[in-house]
């Protein structure tokens, strides 16, 4: 840095949904802030937005709603009375669509970043101390070292690796391969049916692929509820996706342009051969070079970084945001709050995140959504609870747009009537659950929630008449079902 260079008031390092978000607050509050982020385009170019932009959840929803498309004219448009004939797809133009929907958002930030005076340097970042950054550019111009008052570590996470089964990104792909397919596999294993592996075999089945997905947990889906998790198994294999759970994935080769996996289950040993196999077991944090040795910030051995409640590390004014931390989870809508929660804390201004509440999404189709606790959760910590469930099937607006699979579930404390969780298995879940994150927020009782007027015929009508089943006054379903 020269000497004549004053300190930037805040360093962000990482330019993800957490790190970006951060330092625009940042700017915003008056405070100088510099953003360092590595990610190059196709070109070699510079290209904010970090994983989940690039080649993350944007990218798998837009292609996700170009398979529903294929999808329902392929296999529902008689239905409606329609008839059309010589449909093809040209998954080249799937993926530039894609492709073009990020590049517009991306474009979006940079221009936030301009807007908001943000300087932005294209470069990987290490910590050397509490306030000092070193900087090596992409363009392998001469590293420099930067100072900051404050430093934010947004560096997010990437792919996790498994041993068995080594990533050529021909044969054996990472999630990021899989979003730019260039043809369609005719017969496609994954390795993981979590969030990533179901929302992966749900594009790629849409779009005519035979999809096996093999989970080395007994368990579908540990993470939402289990009565959602039981409709969503029936709904997805019903769909065509084949669910191998309690398999072990032993190795993985290639070999005459195919890939052969061998896996372990409570029958055995088997054998599959597939055209490509997508490993979709997780992601870790990019911990690994993120500071110098001799800067002294902890970090565990699987490579998040130790912090507070206030997202502080262990270095005085230095931050750890979004997926570097354990914080709750990996998702960008927690990034994204913790990075303003850290920029106004720089500014003075104090403010709390309930990770309590924090929604979840998975983006498949019917998707599914959730807020706060889990039947079994509640009940093996002993919670007196009650329990309302809808099917969507008995809502009008479901039926109309022939998305009626799924359903809403409202668990409430029994004595308070306070909402505890509130999980949905249906279309448009990840914008029902709003709803319900902001009754939380406000520690809502499901009568609330049974006396707010929902429109008619709505897909929220739902969630209304879940909240009436606690206390058997469902208008449009039998009484006591």
């Amino acid at each position: 840095m020269s000497k004549k260079q004053k300190p930037y008031d805040v360093i962000v390092i990482g330019a993800g949904p957490a790190g970006y978000s951060s330092a625009i607050r940042c700017a915003q509050l008056g405070l100088k802030t510099a953003c360092v982020d590595n990610w190059c385009d196709s070109k070699g170019q510079g290209s904010l937005g970090g994983f989940y932009l690039n080649a993350g959840c944007v990218a798998s929803m837009a292609l996700l709603e170009s398979s529903k498309i294929y999808y329902t004219l392929t296999h529902e448009l008689t239905k409606h009375g329609i008839q059309a004939d010589n449909i093809s797809m040209n998954i080249p133009q799937m993926l530039q669509r894609k492709n073009d929907i990020i590049d517009d958002l991306r474009d979006n930030i940079a221009d936030l970043f301009v807007r908001h005076k943000i300087d932005r340097i294209h470069a990987t970042a290490r910590l050397l101390n509490e306030r000092l950054v070193e900087i090596n550019p992409v363009d392998h111009s001469k590293p420099s070292v930067i100072e900051g008052n404050h430093i934010i570590l947004a560096t997010g996470s990437s792919p996790s690796d498994l041993p068995c089964a080594p990533v050529d990104h021909e044969f054996i792909i990472d999630s990021i391969d899989a979003l730019n397919l260039n043809s369609v596999p005719k017969r496609l294993a994954i390795i993981g049916a979590g969030v990533i592996g179901l929302e992966l075999g749900g594009i790629w089945n849409r779009l005519g692929a035979e999809v096996i997905l093999l989970e080395a947990q007994e368990t579908f889906l540990s993470l939402p509820d289990q009565q959602i998790a039981r409709e969503a198994y029936r709904i997805y294999s019903e769909q065509g996706l084949e669910l191998r759970l309690g398999a072990r994935v032993i190795s993985a080769k290639k070999g005459n342009k195919k890939v052969t996996v061998e896996y372990q289950d409570n029958e055995g040993t088997h054998t599959l051969r597939v055209d490509k196999l997508i490993v979709a077991s997780g992601r870790k944090p990019n911990g690994e070079n993120l500071a110098a040795p001799e800067a002294n910030l902890l970090l565990d051995e699987n490579g998040y970084v130790h912090v507070d409640d206030n997202c502080r590390t262990t270095l005085p004014g230095v931050y750890a945001i979004g997926d570097l931390t354990l914080l709750g989870p990996m998702l960008a809508h927690k990034g994204i709050e913790e990075g303003v929660f850290v920029a106004e804390q720089i500014a003075g201004l104090h403010n709390t995140i309930n990770y309590d509440i924090l929604p979840s999404v998975i983006y498949t189709d019917p998707e599914i959504a959730w807020v706060g606790q889990t039947e079994q959760a509640l009940r093996a910590a002993g919670e007196n609870i009650k329990i309302g469930t809808f099917p969507l099937n008995a809502t009008a607006r479901a039926q109309t747009i022939g998305k009626s699979e799924g359903m809403v579930k409202i668990i409430a404390q029994a004595d308070t009537d306070t909402i505890l969780g509130v999980h949905i298995i249906g279309t448009q879940a990840s914008e029902l659950i709003a709803e319900a994150v902001l009754a939380m927020e406000f520690t809502a009782s499901s009568e609330d929630l049974a006396r707010t007027i929902h429109a008619h015929p709505t897909l929220s009508e739902a969630l209304h008449e879940a909240a009436l089943t606690l206390t058997n006054k469902t208008l449009h379903l039998p009484t006591g079902k």
